[in-house]
């Protein structure tokens, strides 16, 4: 089964075509791996190598006014493959809009960050989101 660590150009076209005003919501599970794999052969843990791609993009998400609105640590899966969808980090981040995501991907600092992300992460899940109310039951986002 291939492994996902980064978005197509397809995939990135279709994202920014979906320009709706607001906020989006990004979801992102991330598997780790247990060495980083870095070009330059340096040596870190996979945890390590995200560590550093959050310590180095976080400048770059606040001043696109962007920030994490949820953080929670896996536990189990409890509908879903069991030894496949195991994930070591899972957070959402909000961005106020489209083009500030697609700025911060543009930016040459978060550029230089992200060869972090990639030495580190063995797989991801990146899955965009429109914020709505919190409501009050599960099937009615009305209520």
């Amino acid at each position: 089964m291939p492994n996902h660590t980064a978005f197509t150009r397809e995939d990135f076209a279709a994202f920014k075509a979906n320009d709706r005003d607001g906020p989006i919501h990004m979801l992102n599970l991330v598997k780790l791996k247990p060495q980083a794999e870095y070009a330059d052969g340096r040596k870190a843990t996979g945890a390590e190598a995200y560590a550093a791609y959050g310590r180095d993009s976080e400048p770059i998400l606040k001043r696109l006014g962007g920030r994490i609105v949820w953080r929670g640590r896996f536990e189990q899966m409890l509908i879903g493959p069991q030894d496949a969808e195991q994930w070591d980090i899972c957070f959402i981040a909000e961005y106020p809009s489209v083009a500030a995501f697609v700025e911060m991907i543009r930016d040459p600092d978060y550029r230089a960050a992200m060869e972090h992300r990639q030495a580190g992460v063995a797989d991801s899940r990146l899955v965009r989101t429109a914020p709505m109310d919190a409501g009050t039951n599960f099937g009615d986002p009305t209520s």
